[in-house]
C-alpha cells in the first residue's frame, strides 16, 4: 500500500513499507525509483520494517523547485519522523550520499550503510559543465539524450539497442532528476568536515568488481566519519545483487 508524508516544503513524498521491527530506509540512487529495490526488500523484511520511497520528482512523490540538497534531506527527516526511534540508512550510489548527508544534517539515525557513493570517480570534464548539459537535456525534452550522456559519463558501456527496451522509458521518465544526483555528488571529494559530524556508526562498501574509485571513495567515506569501517563485497561491482549485499546488512544493522 501506497503511504506518504509531507515534507518541510510541502513536497509530498510517496513510500512502502514492509516487514517489521526496526525501520531500516532505503534510499536510492541515480534513475531509481521505489521499485528499484523490489528484490532487496523480502531479504530484509523479516528483520526489519522496510522502507522504500520515492525520492522527490520520482514516481508517486511530488516536486518543489528549484532543486536543493537539503530540501531531500528534509524528505528524509520526514520519513524518519514517522517511526518510533532513530531509524537505519541503506543508500545505494549518489543515494549513499543523500543517507551520509542526512545523518551529518542531525536526522535520527542509529546506523548507516553506503554502497559504492561516487565520490573520486575522476570526474573528466568540468563537473558543472556536465550537471548543466545533463540538465539542459532533460528540461529541453530530450530525457532519452539525458540518459545516454549519463550513462556514458559512468564509464558504463551504452548499448544503443537498450532505448528499445520495455524499460527504457521508465528511465527516461527520470531524467530530470538526474541533475539532482549530480548535485549531490557535487565535484566527487568527500566533505569531511562535514562528516565528522556524523555520530552514527557508518559501513561503506564496494564491490570486489568494480572500478577503483570505489574502493577508495569507501576507505575515505569510513575514515571522514568518527564511527566508520569500510568492506567489500567480493565478485560484485555498481549493480551490486541484493542476495549478495542482504547478509551484510542484516548483520551490521542487527
Amino acid at each position: 500500500m501506497i503511504q506518504s508524508v509531507q515534507s518541510a516544503d510541502g513536497t509530498t513524498i510517496a513510500y512502502e513499507q514492509a516487514g517489521t521491527g526496526p525501520v531500516l530506509i532505503l534510499v536510492g540512487g541515480a534513475l531509481n525509483n521505489r521499485q528499484s529495490a523490489a528484490n532487496l526488500v523480502p531479504l530484509l523484511e523479516e528483520s526489519f520494517t522496510v522502507v522504500s520511497y520515492d525520492r522527490r520528482g520520482r514516481g508517486d512523490s511530488t516536486n518543489t523547485p528549484p532543486y536543493d540538497v537539503d530540501r531531500e534531506v528534509e524528505d528524509l527527516r520526514a520519513l524518519a519522523a514517522e517511526a518510533e526511534g532513530p531509524v537505519y540508512l541503506y543508500g545505494h550510489s549518489s543515494g549513499g550520499i543523500l543517507a551520509l548527508e542526512a545523518g551529518s544534517a542531525g536526522v535520527p539515525v542509529g546506523k548507516i550503510a553506503v554502497y559504492e557513493p561516487p565520490y573520486l570517480t575522476g570526474g573528466g570534464e568540468d563537473w558543472q559543465a556536465f550537471v548543466d548539459k545533463v540538465r539542459t537535456l532533460a528540461d529541453s525534452g530530450q530525457g532519452n539524450k539525458a540518459v545516454e550522456v549519463f550513462i556514458r559519463h559512468t564509464g558504463a558501456d551504452f548499448d544503443p539497442g537498450m532505448t528499445q527496451a520495455p524499460w527504457w522509458p521508465a528511465l527516461v521518465s527520470l531524467a530530470p532528476t538526474l541533475a539532482y544526483d549530480l548535485t549531490l555528488t557535487a565535484n566527487g571529494s568527500v566533505p569531511a568536515d562535514r562528516f565528522a559530524g556524523i555520530t552514527a556508526p557508518v559501513l561503506a562498501l564496494y564491490g570486489g568488481a568494480s572500478a577503483g574509485w570505489a574502493a577508495a571513495s569507501a576507505t575515505a567515506v569510513a575514515s571522514a566519519v568518527p564511527d566508520g569501517r569500510r568492506d567489500m563485497i567480493d565478485g560484485q561491482d555498481h549493480a551490486v545483487a541484493p542476495d549478495a549485499v542482504a547478509p551484510v546488512l542484516l548483520k551490521f544493522f542487527r
